[in-house]
């Protein structure tokens, strides 16, 4: 079947890959080039450089709502819209009169939202997934027309999760398509009792603090883990924490965020090793690793949150 396809992030790469395989996608839709890196350099979305590599016909409104978007999208006369990490809102007039689903990362209800995938690490859940939705005019609150579950490791995170979610999306949007063409469907209304909400991150929440539980510790880091990640301050400068294990054994400790004899991390409860840390500007590296390379940081006792 013919398709448009809205998307800007990597989360959609796999489906589209996959949607091009098996149906017709005459038109990608996807956020306008923005500055990037160092330089500020205008860059192409994800979604936009596969398009580009692939040579598949490419929109980029800043406002996806527009007259000649709406026009545009009426001419093609997809018979579906595929919306996957577009960071638009669709208004009526694009999806009246036309079959538009949305894959999103989380069990719905739970996890509306910019940021599902960092929100079930942050509040510990064990288990997650995809949903297909039909698109509503309330975020992420469209009937279900298909789910996948998969557990969360403890030891992932949210880039790693999120990379495992992509890949359930292909089979689950197949499935959708083509039952829709076969008129088998089955929505089911969500439960807005159940509901949650995944707020957008901000630069802001880049930290951790270790006044809290070692389990807490690492799904915050791991849940920050790549963007905005978590920085402390250690030594006189800052320092990323990119990933850590709690230790399970006990060991006598002092104030949260005491660097101990194993060069372990005190927490309010337990402890934690850091696995992965990054200086500003520098590679990523183990702790020990760090310390031998940064003398006075040795001698320092204590993490702090920025």
């Amino acid at each position: 079947m013919n398709l448009v396809f809205f998307g800007s992030g990597s989360f959609g790469l796999p489906t589209l890959e996959r949607l091009r395989a098996e149906h017709r996608v005459v038109l990608v839709v996807t956020q306008p080039d923005r500055p990037a890196g160092r330089h500020r350099r205008l860059a192409a979305t994800p979604i936009g450089r596969y398009a580009a590599e692939h040579g598949l016909d490419t929109i980029k409104p800043d406002d996806v709502n527009d007259t000649d978007t709406v026009g545009r999208l009426r001419q093609e006369g997809p018979v579906a819209l595929v919306i996957i990490a577009f960071g638009q809102k669709l208004g009526r007039k694009l999806v009246d009169r036309v079959f538009a689903v949305n894959l999103h990362a989380s069990l719905l209800p739970k996890y509306r939202g910019a940021a599902p995938v960092n929100w079930a690490i942050l509040n510990g859940e064990t288990e997650t997934g995809v949903s297909v939705i039909t698109i509503s005019q309330r975020i992420d609150a469209g009937d279900v027309l298909g789910r996948r579950a998969t557990p969360i490791d403890p030891r992932e995170t949210a880039g790693e999760l999120e990379g495992r979610l992509a890949e359930l999306g292909p089979q689950l949007m197949i499935e959708t398509l083509d039952q829709f063409d076969a008129g088998t469907l089955a929505a089911q209304p969500q439960d807005d009792r159940g509901a949650s909400r995944a707020r957008r991150l901000a630069k802001s929440d880049g930290t951790v603090h270790f006044d809290q539980p070692a389990t807490a510790v690492q799904r915050r880091v791991h849940g920050l883990n790549p963007w905005p990640g978590c920085t402390v301050e250690f030594g006189g400068t800052a320092l990323k924490i990119n990933r850590v294990e709690v230790v399970d054994d006990p060991l006598p400790t002092g104030e949260p965020g005491t660097i101990l004899p194993d060069h372990t991390v005190a927490c309010a409860s337990g402890r934690v090793r850091l696995l992965d840390v990054q200086p500003p500007g520098g590679r990523a590296m183990t702790f020990e690793a760090y310390l031998r390379g940064h003398a006075a940081a040795g001698g320092e006792s204590r993490m702090r949150s920025k």
